[in-house]
């Protein structure tokens, strides 16, 4: 599914989006450069999930030593590839296929794993959090960017219409696809989220865990280290 809807992707995410997923990135971006302000430039950090990699192209304004991206839709990461050649970033991105739940990299490798709107799309969702946990350096940090549940009046009723209404009807339109987005709000409203998923975390092995809501909660940042 994602392969097909691959040459919309980016500019349906904008678009419904408002624009706002780039600030989204730009807090997960903020708080790798706080954990790690001192060593920045040594930095070897993961992408899993990456898709078209914008999350991994953010992040590489840090100029850390290396990003590896994986992502199991290769013409996503074909879109990715192109983006990091008109960009000059080839030499700080690497493309690979793989998926999260047999990542293919040696333990304790990363000091940085991060994923952006991918965890609620992993096979075995425990299991990937494991292996993400598992090439994490000690002392690492996991960044979860993804969809959550807003609670609060008038965001609640507003994202749930937008959601369920306007993002399926705009998707299907633009992207010619009949399944693709009404699959993101079904997959995002029985995903967990909040203290939910903090548990989740927690169980998979993270600690110093903590969630920064965004966007009144359209979107939450789960942070935790090995």
């Amino acid at each position: 599914m994602f392969n097909e809807i691959s040459p919309r992707y980016d500019f349906l995410n904008h678009f419904l989006s408002l624009g706002i997923d780039h600030g989204w990135r730009r807090r997960v971006v903020r708080e790798i450069r706080d954990l790690f302000s001192h060593r920045l430039p040594g930095l070897k950090i993961l992408d899993v999930a990456t898709g078209t990699g914008d999350l991994a192209i953010a992040v590489a304004r840090l100029n850390p030593a290396h990003i590896d991206a994986i992502d199991i839709a290769s013409s996503m990461m074909e879109i990715g590839r192109k983006k990091i050649i008109e960009m000059e970033l080839t030499e700080k991105i690497t493309f690979r296929e793989g998926e999260a739940e047999r990542i293919p990299f040696p333990d304790d490798t990363y000091d940085v794993v991060m994923v952006a709107f991918g965890v609620r799309n992993f096979e075995d969702l425990q299991g990937g959090l494991k292996q993400m946990k598992r090439v994490m350096k000690t002392g690492g940090a996991m960044m979860v960017l993804e969809f959550s549940h807003p609670v609060r009046f008038p965001m609640k009723p507003l994202y749930a219409f937008y959601s369920k209404q306007i993002i399926p009807l705009f998707g299907k339109l633009i992207s010619k696809h009949h399944r693709a987005y009404t699959y993101l709000p079904e997959t995002v409203a029985a995903f967990p989220s909040g203290e939910e998923f903090l548990a989740i975390l927690r169980e998979a092995g993270l600690h110093k865990l903590r969630r920064i809501p965004l966007s009144g909660g359209i979107a939450t940042l789960y942070c935790g280290e090995k």
